[in-house]
């Protein structure tokens, strides 16, 4: 008998239960109605407990209520980012409810409420990273992320501003899980001109922009989206090199380089790594592989002749820089440095004309060693006048190239660039 009344007890406390929570349910969903979704909150805060009890069809609705509410409130501008995060949690619970269920009474309200939070927390992550909120920014995207698995685009660039933000280890978990998903970014933006506005507009898929062609666009272009995937194992390796894990770094640069062995940007990314490390030979070797394979990079080239110059190898650097120019006729440096490189040898002779007496035979070779310093003013000159042409704002090129002038008392040239710094 006594058992029975146990059993009977309990049952009480579970039907009582039951009516707690359906009541609780009507009172938020009231709430709401009233356009007060602060107390439908609390009013759903309190019933939380009683809902791992809850039969499915109360279950779906607790999280559609709680999911509205918090929607609200951010709509309203209360603790937005929090309830919108929270809110979006909400729906997904209630999907997963209804799709073991078997039922979808809410889940077509849910995804349209889901949609909408990706794009809020998508635009304020926008405007977070364009006020340097970086970090404020990185975790909107996770958030939007979190919302579709499928979009690791974001993941990319919530990694991207953790990076900017300063938090390594939290970029390296991006990072990591990019690299684990073989995520790599590539693909085709297909971009045409809207005619009424005259803007180029950009479209998801070759489909949609053919239809768009036939009304209201036209000049269609295609623009290819490169692999990000050697920029991701690149930030790794660096963030393990910043964390002092350098062994480590290069090991996931192998394993990348591995799984990737046409990807010349994982190469590159290699080569970055023993340069920081100052290991210049293993740099000049990986370098050399990647220009195998894109001959035609101007920036690779160029710091090869600067590894070179800083070798003493000074034929080599020579012919890097001009290939440099070969590539890109417009590259400033590469003529800053093959000035540069030129008027090294100014010093020499300056020091032995400085040591020279006043013999007739002394006085001689002092000319020599004259002639020879203004062959040198002279080489350096058609460099320096590309440097000063392709870069205006290079005050130390500019001063470099009057000194010259000045020295070889080409006046006209001098009083003309003059009054161009001066301008």
């Amino acid at each position: 008998m006594k058992s029975k009344y146990v059993i009977l007890a309990s049952a009480i406390l579970i039907s009582v239960s039951t009516f707690a929570q359906k009541d609780q349910l009507k009172a938020a969903e009231k709430a709401m109605k009233g356009g007060n979704s602060a107390e439908a909150k609390n009013i759903l805060q309190q019933a939380e407990p009683l809902i791992a009890n809850a039969t499915d069809n109360e279950k779906a609705q607790y999280f559609f209520l709680k999911g509205n509410a918090l929607l609200d409130l951010a709509t309203k501008n209360i603790d937005a980012s929090k309830n919108q995060t929270d809110a979006a949690k909400a729906y997904l619970d209630l999907i997963a409810i209804e799709k073991t269920s078997g039922k979808s009474k809410f889940t077509g309200q849910a995804q349209n409420a889901i949609n909408d939070i990706k794009g809020r927390l998508l635009n304020s992550a926008i405007e977070e990273g364009t006020k340097k909120n970086y970090l404020v920014a990185s975790k909107q995207l996770r958030a939007v992320y979190d919302l579709d698995k499928k979009d690791l685009e974001k993941l990319y660039y919530a990694a991207s501003y953790a990076v900017n933000g300063g938090d390594f280890d939290t970029a390296l978990a991006y990072y990591d899980e990019l690299k684990n998903a073989n995520y790599s970014g590539e693909g085709v933006v297909y971009y045409a001109t809207n005619k009424e506005t005259k803007k180029e507009e950009s479209f998801n898929t070759k489909q949609e922009r053919d239809l768009y062609l036939k009304v209201s666009h036209d000049n269609p272009r295609d623009e290819k989206i490169p692999s990000k995937r050697g920029e991701i194992y690149k930030n790794i390796a660096l963030i393990l090199v910043e964390k002092g894990k350098v062994d480590e770094a290069k090991l996931a640069i192998q394993e990348a380089r591995k799984a990737n062995p046409e990807d010349a940007s994982l190469i590159a990314t290699e080569a970055n790594l023993y340069l920081k490390a100052g290991d210049m030979a293993t740099y000049k070797k990986l370098i050399s592989e990647v220009l195998e394979k894109n001959p035609n990079n101007a920036d690779l080239i160029f710091n090869l002749g600067v590894i070179s110059y800083n070798n003493k190898e000074l034929i080599d650097a020579e012919k890097y820089y001009l290939k440099a120019i070969e590539v890109d006729p417009k590259y400033s440096n590469a003529y800053l440095n093959l000035a540069i490189l030129k008027l090294d040898a100014e010093k020499t002779l300056i020091d032995q004309m400085n040591k020279l007496g006043n013999t007739p035979a002394e006085n001689k070779k002092y000319e020599v060693l004259k002639k020879k310093r203004e062959d040198v003013f002279k080489s350096a000159i058609p460099y320096l006048e590309k440097v000063v042409e392709f870069d205006e704002k290079n005050a130390e090129a500019s001063r470099t190239l009057l000194n010259v002038y000045n020295a070889l008392e080409m006046t006209d040239k001098a009083k003309a660039l003059k009054a161009k710094i001066n301008k």
